[in-house]
């Protein structure tokens, strides 16, 4: 049985839910009838948002259900709500102009500490996709091996499932059957390390001591971690390469100076920032990787991987409206000499517009046949080579890849080359 809503005043400048649950953080998030819904902790969790509150209740299951009572806690953790947002997007703005420009439209976009295993094994799900593809891959791991919590206008929510349950012998088989393709074996070897090999618990003690666990805020960590520790001991998994590690780090295990780099932050980092010179459109490499992350580090400081997440939902297709409409309403605000404030109100209006007509279309889109989907995916080809450069296995498994795939680099490097002279 659900519960009775709640407020929690929250402004849409500190939370954008609309925003923050689609730009590539989490996968389990479906939105039904204008309200959010996931599985977090054994319970479905609802929300909803006004300009002043976020709007939430819970749902328990009939077995085992939590205490009530740790909703509320669990989404201030999962919401990260102790971080001072609005004061970072204004420290950011006044040290970046680059940022300055594309904040106003994408306000309130925070990291989620989520549960760093849900986290490890939906970015090795990432691998080659795109975010429609990965929800679908998420929501069937969940089907099928995650404990049923209740329906939803008949759409069944079931939690992450653990470990162990993606560790059995027919796992990889199963799970190519329903269209993972390679990352059927990534998911099965990685569960089947962490299950077997590693200590209970071991994901969390990597974690950064700071920001424990959503649902354990009395966690303490068996010794001192360090996001370089970290980010190496995600190496030795199966199917993780630099930016899964990086994604994992950030919003699985609280290091928030981590910056994932993938194709949309590569090229953020050569056209806003000037980044790489006269290599543009060059084979990415591990130094590459590291250079980029180190300098929006220097610019963003100890939240880097915020700041990243706001311009790397920028870069979006998906939110090219969103972004349009806060430039359009910027210039018409800039035009009349408005104040700092009806700017900002008046920013806000327009971006839940957008939000709102962009999930109609969203809605019908999915619909449509599987073929469409498959077009699309034919259409971002050459962000989808390029990303198996910056994310393959490993950075070794990387170099042994490539010598086996020359024949598509020199392919995606003539597009990268034609691209750059007609943008020119």
């Amino acid at each position: 049985m659900a519960s009775e809503w709640r407020k929690l005043p929250l402004s849409l400048a500190e939370l954008c839910i609309d925003t923050a649950l689609r730009c590539g953080q989490s996968f389990r998030w479906r939105k039904i009838n204008d309200e959010w819904h996931c599985v977090l902790s054994n319970r479905l969790i609802t929300l909803t948002q006004s300009p002043s509150h976020l709007l939430y209740k819970s749902t328990l299951p009939a077995i085992n259900p939590p205490s009530e009572e740790t909703t509320l806690p669990l989404l201030q953790s999962y919401f990260s709500l102790s971080v001072p947002l609005s004061q970072l997007y204004t420290q950011w703005s006044a040290t970046d102009p680059n940022f300055a420009k594309r904040c106003p439209s994408f306000m309130g976009i925070r990291i989620l500490n989520q549960d760093a295993w849900e986290t490890l094994i939906s970015f090795i799900c990432s691998s080659n996709n795109n975010i429609s593809r990965i929800c679908s891959m998420v929501n069937n791991l969940c089907l099928h091996y995650g404990p049923y919590i209740t329906t939803v206008s008949g759409e069944p929510f079931h939690d992450f499932p653990s470990p162990e349950a993606l560790s059995g012998p027919d796992v990889e088989s199963h799970l190519r059957s329903l269209g993972f393709g390679y990352r059927a074996k990534y998911i099965a070897d990685t569960a089947r390390i962490v299950s077997r090999q590693r200590p209970k618990g071991w994901l969390d003690q990597i974690r950064n001591p700071a920001v424990p666990p959503a649902d354990n805020p009395e966690f303490q960590p068996g010794e001192k971690a360090t996001y370089r520790k970290a980010h190496e001991a995600l190496l030795e998994l199966t199917g993780v390469g630099p930016k899964v590690s990086d994604c994992v780090c950030l919003m699985g295990l609280g290091w928030w100076e981590s910056v994932p780099i993938d194709t949309h932050v590569w090229q953020i980092a050569q056209r806003d920032y000037n980044f790489g010179g006269k290599s543009k459109g060059k084979t990415f490499t591990k130094g590459m990787y590291e250079s980029v992350g180190d300098h929006f580090r220097k610019i963003w400081g100890e939240y880097a991987g915020w700041a990243q997440s706001v311009l790397f939902t920028a870069n979006l297709k998906s939110f090219a409206e969103q972004a349009k409409a806060g430039k359009k309403s910027k210039k018409e605000e800039d035009g009349k000499g408005g104040g700092v404030v009806v700017k900002k109100e008046v920013i806000k209006q327009e971006v839940v517009k957008v939000v709102r007509s962009e999930e109609v279309t969203v809605s019908r889109t999915r619909k449509r046949k599987a073929v469409k989907e498959e077009e699309e995916s034919q259409r971002q080809d050459e962000d989808v080579k390029m990303e198996d450069v910056m994310d393959g296995l490993t950075l070794s498994s990387q170099v042994s890849q490539l010598s086996h795939t020359s024949t598509t680099m020199r392919r995606v490097s003539k597009r990268l080359k034609a691209r750059d002279s007609q943008s020119q």
